[in-house]
């Protein structure tokens, strides 16, 4: 495999992905053009939507190069060594992350009331999923690490820890792509925004592009298979 081939390898995939899931978003938006009511900061929510679409999209691409070039060619760590250039990594993997939930919280704002449900209905929904949010967020950092939930396998060639099966970890595989963006849901069902929950919905579905197309790939280079 050449080395362009190992850096793009099954991202055409990604690629068709995502142009579904943008043009269903377009579709949806343009069948339901109310969703883009209203404004907040002056910024319009139609900007604030698609920056909330954008964000994703940035976040999952930055993910993808900066993991591929370092799992394969160890660009970064030879120039700035392994601490650094992960610590690098993982402030604007951090940025991008939190960039997400903050875009939703202004949609949902500027949206708000939108969302043509009960509102109690939303409300026992966020209660809901919100015990499942916190439950993967200790999870995580009591046995998964945050540093393994940013990439660190993909910088240390060293690294070779078995897979978690303990807290949410007992019950999926998955669970930050199953539990973690649930997170998401929650600004746009207490603001009553359709929306923040369409944008929630596609951060969501885009994270698994995410996976299949480019961490579940890694994991079989680094560990020799995966769930």
């Amino acid at each position: 495999m050449t080395a362009t081939q190992k850096i793009f390898e099954y991202q055409i995939w990604h690629l068709f992905s995502l142009i579904l899931l943008i043009f269903a978003i377009k579709l949806y938006v343009f069948s339901s053009p109310d969703i883009l009511d209203g404004s907040f900061w002056g910024i319009s929510t139609s900007s604030w939507f698609w920056l909330a679409i954008v964000t994703p999209i940035i976040h999952q691409i930055y993910v993808w190069l900066v993991w591929r070039f370092e799992l394969h060619f160890r660009v970064f760590s030879k120039k700035l060594g392994l601490k650094r250039a992960f610590n690098i990594y993982a402030a604007g993997f951090s940025f991008l992350f939190i960039s997400r939930l903050i875009t939703i919280i202004f949609l949902a704002i500027s949206s708000k009331n939108t969302l043509q449900s009960n509102p109690v209905i939303a409300y026992v929904f966020a209660a809901s999923i919100t015990p499942f949010v916190i439950f993967l967020f200790y999870s995580v950092k009591k046995y998964f690490t945050i540093e393994r939930a940013y990439g660190i396998d993909h910088f240390d060639k060293n690294y070779n820890e078995p897979y978690v099966k303990k807290g949410i970890f007992k019950y999926t595989d998955n669970g930050m792509y199953v539990f973690g963006l649930m997170i998401l849901y929650l600004p746009g069902l207490l603001l009553l925004s359709e929306g923040a929950l369409l944008v929630a919905l596609f951060n969501h579905v885009y994270i698994w592009v995410h996976y299949y197309f480019t961490e579940r790939p890694d994991m079989v280079v680094i560990y020799g298979n995966a769930p």
